[in-house]
């Protein structure tokens, strides 16, 4: 068997599909599976059309002796990829982590709704939001199987009519690069001193991170030498530097912009506590690593997050948007180091079961069907 990955960005790039294509490119032919890939990201230097229409004829002249074309997103990769099947005569499988419509909705089109209400009720937005929710939903129907990483995520897909057997639930896995050094002799690498608290994720409105500035100056009342180490970038970074310092905690809150995953592994095991504050999460690979890392968590109820933590047993649940509530978790398990440990151990047990092998095996039997 072969198949043909179109995928939005693939490696030097950063982000989560370049490292999900990544690894069935390395992975799948060990079981079996041939693996070539065309990437949407090799064509970004080109006018808005012709880019697409680039990847367009890629996909085609790529699509002659594959099986299967499996696309990683539904819209500037999955519209061009179903297209390319329908014309090759190939099987075309479709992965979804997330809505496009929706996350686009939100930072450029107006859309206030939370994506649960959204997934049904999108007709009151305006007419580029309609679009993109019609070709995501056109890719979808089109798909012979698609794959989500939560249960959430299903529930979404289903939501735009989308015939819900054909849908099925492969929960991400991970791999921790490994990080020998403890996480004090990581604090005197990484010069951390005090309470660090880390938040990651790229700086979009419904990441939370304006949230949870603002709830920086109460945890600095309670803890004063607690710190916020945001980890990432994004359109809203100039207003939230410029919320930081109308608040004058510039000494508290520290932009480390994007750093490289072994960085990245490092700060987090370093820290005392790791912070999702999302108001949207199809399933975060940020939390199971951070999980495996020995680092205790906070994130909302929403989402993925509850197939993954459980209030007080494995990490701390909070609901999106109750400040208090996440200024009350926060403190909380910085005060008392002991349940820290003890949710931080139990997560780390826990989060074996999101394994790339796992996942890997899962893909290559779907794939296989």
């Amino acid at each position: 068997m072969k198949i043909l990955i179109a995928t939005g960005i693939y490696p030097p790039q950063i982000g989560g599909p370049a490292t999900y294509a990544k690894l069935l490119y390395d992975e799948l032919p060990k079981r079996g599976i041939d693996v070539d890939f065309v990437s949407f990201g090799d064509y970004l230097d080109k006018p808005k059309i012709i880019r697409h229409f680039l990847f367009f004829w890629e996909l085609i002249h790529r699509s002659t002796d594959v099986d299967i074309i499996y696309a990683l997103d539904p819209v500037s990769v999955g519209l061009p990829a179903l297209f390319a099947s329908q014309i090759c005569d190939k099987k075309f499988i479709l992965r979804i982590a997330g809505d496009y419509a929706w996350e686009q909705g939100t930072q450029r089109f107006g859309v206030i709704d939370k994506l649960d209400d959204f997934a049904e009720n999108y007709s009151q937005y305006s007419w580029q939001v309609k679009f993109l929710k019609k070709i995501q939903t056109y890719t979808a129907r089109g798909a012979e199987k698609i794959i989500v990483p939560s249960e959430y995520l299903k529930k979404i897909v289903s939501a735009w009519n989308v015939d819900m057997e054909k849908i099925r639930v492969i929960y991400n896995g991970f791999h921790i690069e490994s990080i020998k050094e403890t996480p004090s002799v990581l604090r005197k690498k990484l010069k951390f001193s005090g309470n660090v608290i880390i938040s990651v994720g790229r700086l979009v409105p419904w990441k939370g991170m304006r949230e949870l500035i603002d709830i920086m100056p109460q945890v600095i009342n309670s803890i004063s030498d607690a710190k916020l180490i945001i980890i990432g970038d994004g359109p809203e970074k100039n207003n939230l530097e410029e919320a930081v310092k109308n608040l004058n905690i510039n000494d508290k809150v520290i932009f480390a912009g994007r750093l490289d995953q072994k960085k990245l592994f490092e700060y987090i095991k370093a820290a005392d506590l790791f912070v999702l504050n999302t108001s949207y999460e199809g399933f975060s690979h940020q939390i199971i690593e951070t999980m495996a890392l020995n680092t205790p968590v906070i994130t909302t109820a929403v989402g993925g997050n509850t197939e993954v933590i459980r209030n007080g047993d494995n990490g701390i649940l909070v609901q999106s948007g109750a400040k208090n509530e996440l200024l009350e978790a926060i403190t909380g398990l910085l005060l008392d180091s002991k349940k820290a440990e003890t949710l931080a151990k139990k997560a780390k047990k826990d989060v074996s079961r999101f394994t790339d092998e796992f996942m890997l095996s899962q893909i290559s039997e779907e794939l296989k069907k």
